[in-house]
C-alpha cells in the first residue's frame, strides 16, 4: 500500500484559453474540473498504473465533499478528516500560450485535527510507503511536515518527500527515502544558480547528508533538461525528458513520485522505478491532467528504446 497525504487538497478548475490577457475578456475553449492537491494527484497516477493507494489528507464544505465523491468514483480508497468549518480551495489553472495559476487558500486546521490525521497513519504496516507532498494550510501548526516524517520514522515505515523550502528540509533528520525537489527549488534551497550537470548532483549530494542526516535518494526534476537520481548506494543516474509536445506541465512532478513509486512496486528495482518516474513526468506533461496508463506505457517503451539505441 502507498498512502499518500494531501495537506491542503483542491478542486482544480482548468481552462484552456486561445491568448490569456490581464485585464481583458477571455473566453474559455475547453474547461475542466478535477480533484487536485500534489498527494491527490500521486494517488491518481498510481491508480492508473493500477498500484494499491489510500489518500489521507483534510476536507472541508461541499468543495471537499466533492473530492472524495470524485475519489469513491475512481475506486480510490481514502480518509479524510473533515472539518468543521471552511472549505476547501478551488485552484484556476489558465493554459494558455502561458500557464497561470490561481491557488486558493483553504481552511483552517487546528491542533485536534492533525491529531485525528496522525492517528490514521497507524493503519500503515511495514513494508508500506508514505508519500507527503504539497502546500501547508492555514494552520497555526508550522511543522506539521517534521511531526508527519517523525511519525514515518518511528513506525520503521519508509516515506518520499514532495515538499518546498523548509518544510522539505526539517524532514532530512528522519531520513526520508526519496526526496523529489525541482531545479528550481534547488537553487532556492541553497539560494544560488545551478547551471551545469554536475552542479545539480553537487547539490543535491548535499542533501544526503544535511545537517549530517539527509535523504537516502534524491531525484531532482529538470523539465525539458530530464531528471537526475541519487541513490543511497552512491549510483548516479540521468534520463533525457521524452520527446513531445508539451500541453501542461502541471502535475508532472506529481506523476513522476507516483511513477517512482509504482516502480519499486513493480519491479523493485531503481533503475526501471526511475525511468517510469520519468515516463509518467513526461506522459501528464504531454496531455492535460492525470495521465493514461495507455499513455505512460507508450512513453516508458520509448524511453527504454532511447536508452539501449
Amino acid at each position: 500500500m502507498i498512502f499518500t497525504v494531501t495537506l491542503n487538497p483542491s478542486l482544480d478548475y482548468i481552462v484552456e484559453t486561445e491568448n490569456f490577457k490581464l485585464g481583458s475578456l477571455n473566453r474559455s475553449r475547453k474547461e475542466s474540473v478535477v480533484e487536485g492537491g500534489k498527494g491527490i494527484n500521486v494517488s491518481c497516477v498510481l491508480n492508473e498504473l493500477g498500484v494499491e493507494t489510500t489518500a489521507l489528507g483534510f476536507a472541508a464544505g461541499f468543495t471537499g465533499e466533492e473530492i472524495i465523491r470524485r475519489l469513491d468514483e475512481k475506486g480510490i480508497s481514502n480518509k479524510f478528516v473533515v472539518l468543521k468549518n471552511g472549505l476547501t480551495r478551488i485552484n484556476v489553472k489558465i493554459n494558455g500560450k502561458n500557464e497561470t495559476e490561481l491557488n486558493g487558500i483553504g481552511p483552517e486546521v487546528g491542533e485536534s485535527d492533525f491529531d485525528e490525521l496522525i492517528k490514521l497513519f497507524d493503519d500503515a504496516k511495514k513494508d508500506d510507503i508514505f508519500v507527503f507532498s504539497g502546500s501547508m494550510p492555514k494552520s497555526k501548526i508550522k511543522n506539521m511536515y517534521e511531526r508527519m516524517a517523525f511519525e514515518a520514522r518511528r513506525r520503521n515505515i519508509k516515506f518520499i518527500v514532495d515538499a518546498e523550502g523548509q518544510n522539505l528540509l526539517s524532514t532530512l533528520k528522519y531520513k526520508p527515502f526519496l526526496i523529489k525537489p525541482n531545479l528550481r527549488e534547488l537553487e532556492e534551497i541553497f539560494n544560488t544558480k545551478i547551471e551545469t550537470d554536475e552542479g545539480i548532483i553537487a547539490y543535491a549530494k548535499k542533501l544526503q547528508c544535511y545537517d549530517g542526516d539527509g535523504a537516502e535518494n534524491v531525484m531532482v526534476s529538470m523539465g525539458k533538461q530530464g531528471a537526475v537520481l541519487l541513490c543511497g548506494d552512491g549510483r548516479v543516474m540521468r534520463c533525457k525528458a521524452p520527446k513531445g509536445s508539451v500541453v501542461s506541465t502541471v502535475g508532472a512532478g506529481d506523476s513522476m513520485v507516483a511513477g517512482f513509486a509504482a516502480g519499486l512496486k513493480m519491479f523493485g528495482d531503481y533503475e526501471k522505478a526511475f525511468l517510469l518516474a520519468v515516463s509518467c513526468g513526461g506522459a501528464c506533461a504531454f496531455a492535460s491532467g492525470i495521465p493514461k496508463k495507455d499513455k505512460i506505457e507508450s512513453v516508458f517503451e520509448c524511453i527504454n528504446k532511447s536508452k539501449n539505441a
